[in-house]
């Protein structure tokens, strides 16, 4: 989005729209993820948790849960391949390239709790309910999605809205 179409918003409308991809994009923080051999695995309390591979014996693998040190067994067959951390709150989670259960809940956790409650799944427009007001329903963001092509723009029910009302107007209803 090199000519975004942003000019003139304000910050509180873009935090709720754009993710800043110069962090997710560090070679430190890709590299850090790649030394410690990250997955997602089981955990009764929050579905999946963050864990590095210690030792794999057979079936069974040693992990350490990242968020507590705790050292636990689990069978190779329970654990979930983790994306780097550049696909961390992609826009479209068919651009995942571990496109699990874990990681797709990671995706709209991570958007989720940014502000960020709009992402796609290939074709569909994914919304989790903030149950607040954000300040993306203003006509000023309207127009940001007018006329544009999904991909020019950030996910939100305004460009899924756009295109079906360009394609109506087209005669495009199926």
């Amino acid at each position: 989005m090199a000519d975004d179409g942003f000019d003139g918003f304000s910050g509180a409308e873009l935090k709720y729209l754009i993710v800043d991809k110069d962090r997710l994009n560090d070679p430190s923080i890709q590299a850090a993820w790649a030394a410690k051999r990250l997955v997602w695995v089981p955990h009764e309390v929050n579905g999946f948790v963050a864990a590095a591979i210690k030792k794999e014996n057979g079936d069974e693998v040693t992990v350490e849960i990242q968020e507590s040190g705790k050292l636990t067994v689990v069978n190779k067959d329970d654990i979930q391949k983790m994306n780097p951390p550049k696909f961390n709150k992609v826009e479209d989670m068919a651009e995942l390239t571990c496109l699990n259960e874990a990681s797709v809940l990671h995706n709209m956790k991570e958007r989720y709790f940014s502000g960020l409650i709009y992402t796609y799944s290939g074709l569909f427009c994914v919304v989790v309910n903030p149950y607040k007001y954000l300040p993306i329903y203003t006509e000023k963001v309207i127009e940001l999605y007018k006329g544009k092509k999904r991909h020019e723009v950030p996910p939100h029910v305004f460009a899924i809205t756009d295109t079906a009302y360009r394609s109506m107007l087209q005669g495009k209803y199926s």
